[in-house]
């Protein structure tokens, strides 16, 4: 009988097999795993950034695919079978347009304080609106501001970016894609009037940054 040397427990495992281990966790987890998570649970030496790139391109035009989503991973359905699964989806409420506003600014122009929310939208943040958004998991408290008062920052979660499928803050749509999501609607933001479509792309790139 051949004896297995005592170190061989604790070798790194082979690509293939580290592959298997990202795979089953990923697929148990009901949330996004960060890197750093997999490796802790992963033997030392494991190449997992190599792993997961490799389990990314093995699932690539498949049913599910391997995403990232900020330093995160997870398996999601392939974005043009989505609709397979929408009878599925329950929407247990809906933004109110401060909230959908807010949220967006949030979004485009973050790390962002309440005083700079107020002065992009023209109108009064109630703080309302912003315990929703971090209710819902979407919106996060950022560093404090190197400014007089040291005045709290909000920044999008990556719970946001799962939600809509972003990779990260640099992937958001612009005014049409959001429209197209729901995200926003057709009326005009505060101060366009009854402008046409044109001068309301034109106030609304204002409070989007884009």
């Amino acid at each position: 009988m051949t004896e297995i040397p005592e170190t061989a427990q604790f070798d790194a495992p082979s690509r293939e097999e580290a592959e298997r281990m990202l795979e089953a966790m990923l697929f148990a987890s009901a949330e996004p795993l960060a890197s750093a998570e997999m490796a802790r649970r992963l033997p030392e030496g494991t190449d997992v950034a190599g792993a997961l790139e490799a389990l990314r391109a093995r699932y690539e035009g498949r049913g599910v695919e391997l995403r990232r989503i900020g330093d995160a991973w997870a398996f999601r359905t392939a974005a043009d079978l989505g609709h397979l699964l929408e009878r599925h989806a329950v929407e247990t409420r809906k933004l109110s347009r401060a909230a959908t506003e807010t949220l967006a600014i949030i979004a485009y122009h973050q790390p962002v304080t309440r005083a700079e929310i107020e002065e992009v939208r023209g109108v009064t943040v109630s703080r309302g609106t912003i315990d929703q958004l971090i209710d819902m998991g979407w919106v996060r408290l950022g560093r404090r501001k190197m400014t007089p008062g040291r005045p709290v920052t909000f920044v999008v979660t990556e719970g946001f970016l799962d939600h809509f499928g972003l990779q990260s803050a640099r992937d958001l749509p612009g005014l049409r894609e959001l429209r197209a999501a729901g995200l926003l609607d057709n009326r005009p933001p505060p101060g366009a009037g009854g402008e046409d479509e044109g001068a309301e792309d034109e106030a609304q790139d204002s409070l989007f940054g884009t």
